[in-house]
């Protein structure tokens, strides 16, 4: 799907606040409130646009301990296979395939060090699972949504 300035300035307003009225978008970008609803629902359609969320702090809600860890798996181990033997886990927030040495990194949270530590353990029993690398977040520096180009 190609996108128009039009478009990348609807995204902005959305990640902006995605609570933010037909009404509103088209008063900022120039349309009228039907205008801007077929846009985004032709962006949901596309993909481009995969949903609206909330922003929840995950410390508020008592995850506030959080590692990347390197996980390294014996032999060769699909992508789809890394993701089944880590969707059971609550703890794992994302995981990404990675160039280098290890097969991926892994984003867990926890409730505290304990809780960290346990969810590792789980990690590492993970069967197609060989050793794991892990680094404990101290402070979060830089966080924001994926913006579009202007």
């Amino acid at each position: 799907m190609r996108l128009d300035k039009i478009d990348h300035q609807i995204i902005s307003c959305l990640v902006a606040d995605a609570r933010s009225s037909f009404a509103e978008i088209g008063s900022t970008v120039g349309l009228s409130a039907p205008a801007v609803k077929r846009r985004v629902d032709r962006l949901l359609d596309a993909g481009v646009l995969r949903g609206f969320t909330a922003v929840v702090d995950p410390e508020a809600l008592g995850w506030g301990t959080e590692a990347f860890v390197e996980v390294h798996c014996h032999g060769n181990v699909t992508p789809g296979q890394i993701r089944i033997g880590l969707e059971p886990l609550p703890e794992v927030v994302a995981a990404y395939t990675v160039s280098g040495s290890a097969d991926a990194i892994v984003h867990l949270r926890a409730a505290d060090i304990h809780h960290l530590e346990t969810a590792l353990e789980r990690l590492r029993a993970v069967e197609m699972i060989d050793r794991t690398v892990s680094t404990v977040v101290l402070s979060t520096l830089l966080e924001r949504p994926p913006a579009p180009s202007p």
